[in-house]
């Protein structure tokens, strides 16, 4: 045991080095997780259309597997306290998105959740200590995540329309079909061309178009506002302020903010 716990605490040390770290190593690393992260990615997005082609799409799906798996440990350990670790929303979203293809066969039906893997990216410090440092707790940062959050919900909703009621429904012959629909109701637009049957059809296009153009006001809006700094008032806890605020809009308390500007 005593053997054991140096080589347990090295590769605690590496790992966390790799994840956390700001070495040249520690960026590439991250760099080419990311990058591997984005083709998964795109392969989520791909999957319902490459379901019929048997063994090769299950030996993508279990490879997709093999590295969110050796990531998802990669990252507990250099978390160091798997239970704090495991209290993250996150990472509950990554384990039912390995478990969905650790068991296609079953969990098919659940897989177009997978395409939530882009939301967890990018909301995750992981990806803005890397990608995007100069942007963090900028407005860059804001539309970045709500433009992440609004394609998020166009894709699970085209995977679970096309999964339910692709082949079942003449409306619905294809994934393009579903991911047309998707926008149409979103956008509001209703051409009246693809529609879902039933009152779980019905149910199912309100809850499109309310969450849709929520999103993309939301989207709209982190665009137009004034962009606002990140720094928390001492007093009331306050954590966005203008620019150039001297005092505190909701306690007055006086601020010092930072001037990354300034020379």
């Amino acid at each position: 045991m005593a053997e054991r716990e140096p080589a347990d605490l090295r590769l605690r040390a590496r790992l966390r080095a790799l994840y956390h770290g700001a070495s040249p190593t520690a960026v590439r690393f991250r760099y080419a997780v990311i990058l591997i992260d984005l083709i998964i990615i795109a392969f989520f997005i791909a999957a319902p259309l490459m379901h019929h082609h048997g063994v090769t799409f299950y030996l993508l799906d279990y490879g997709v597997a093999t590295f969110l798996a050796a990531d998802l440990v990669a990252r507990a350990i250099a978390h160091g306290d798997i239970k704090s670790w495991l209290k993250k929303p996150i990472t509950w979203i990554d384990l039912f998105v390995l478990a969905t293809l650790m068991f296609p066969a079953w969990l098919f039906n659940f897989g177009f959740l997978r395409v939530v893997r882009l939301w967890t990216l990018v909301h995750s410090e992981f990806f803005w200590r890397t990608v995007a440092r100069r942007y963090d707790d900028t407005r860059i940062e804001d539309i970045t995540r709500a433009a992440s959050s609004l394609l998020t919900f166009v894709f699970v909703v085209t995977g679970f329309v096309y999964s339910s009621f692709a082949g079942r429904h003449e409306g619905i012959a294809g994934y393009v079909d579903a991911l047309y629909f998707t926008v149409t109701s979103l956008t509001t637009t209703g051409y009246g061309d693809v529609t879902l049957p039933g009152v779980w059809g019905k149910l199912l296009s309100m809850a499109v178009m309310i969450g849709g153009v929520s999103l993309f006001i939301g989207l709209i809006q982190s665009i137009l506002r004034p962009h606002k700094v990140t720094f928390p008032c001492p007093d009331c806890g306050l954590r966005k302020h203008d620019p150039d605020a001297v005092h505190c809009k909701a306690c007055g308390r006086l601020l010092c903010i930072p001037d990354d500007g300034a020379p």
